[in-house]
């Protein structure tokens, strides 16, 4: 059985995808950013890092993995799927791993930071990192034109890159131009451990959504202002 410490966000959703997708049994705990969760003693005792998401592999004498690039690898290997044997084809698969790690991921979440959380907007960071989002995005568009995925068949590679891609419109990034990403997008969006995944520990879409009759303002803005709470303090768990 694996403990999957977690919240709503897209590093988050890799680890509960990958965990779908691979049809391991897990359990979840919900760890509450907003509230300073990820930083208490007990989750600094797993991450020192205090971010989420993190693993606890009861099946390993407790074997702790955080980092969800390195939960993924684990996941995959440990199942035997979502990672190809052959040393060219697990190569091609952490090639585009790191690429949503060392560039997808920080660009979209700094993007994230100065577009949707700053209380004051400073356009030369908006932007920036709104600029780079859709280069790094353009990279993929490219690489997808002439595959079906990333790298060979279906692979935590593209879990990954996936599960920040299909949030660009919170960092204010226009998937339009990009017609063969739009297309694996929605492709993947139709695999069931996909739709499962991106509910834990809860559907934070269905929770944006409410936003009628909503007297203290939309359910988005709302959300918006508490990670603006974590950005402020230097408290960010994702």
């Amino acid at each position: 059985m694996i403990e999957l410490y977690t919240s709503a966000t897209p590093n988050g959703w890799k680890a509960s995808v990958t965990l779908e997708e691979l049809g391991l049994p897990y359990e979840v705990h919900a760890i509450d950013l907003m509230q300073g969760a990820q930083k208490t003693p007990e989750f600094l005792a797993m991450n020192p890092n205090g971010r989420i998401p993190v693993i606890r592999d009861r099946d390993a004498d407790d074997f702790v993995v955080f980092e969800s690039g390195a939960i993924m690898i684990y996941l995959a290997e440990k199942a035997g799927r979502l990672m190809p044997s052959d040393a060219k084809g697990r190569s091609r698969v952490i090639q585009w791993l790191m690429f949503q790690m060392g560039g997808l991921g920080p660009m979209m979440g700094q993007a994230n930071v100065f577009y949707r959380y700053m209380p004051e907007k400073i356009d030369v960071a908006i932007k920036r990192y709104q600029g780079e989002s859709a280069r790094l995005l353009s990279v993929l568009d490219g690489r997808l034109a002439g595959h079906e995925y990333l790298a060979g068949e279906y692979s935590i590679a593209d879990i990954a890159n996936w599960c920040w891609a299909r949030t660009a419109s919170w960092s204010g990034v226009d998937l339009e131009p990009y017609i063969h990403l739009k297309r694996w997008i929605a492709q993947i969006a139709e695999r069931p451990a996909a739709q499962a995944g991106i509910k834990v520990p809860y559907d934070l879409a269905e929770m944006l959504a409410k936003t009628k009759g909503d007297d203290a303002g939309s359910a988005a803005e709302r959300f918006a202002k508490g990670a603006r709470s974590i950005v402020n303090t230097g408290e960010n768990g994702n």
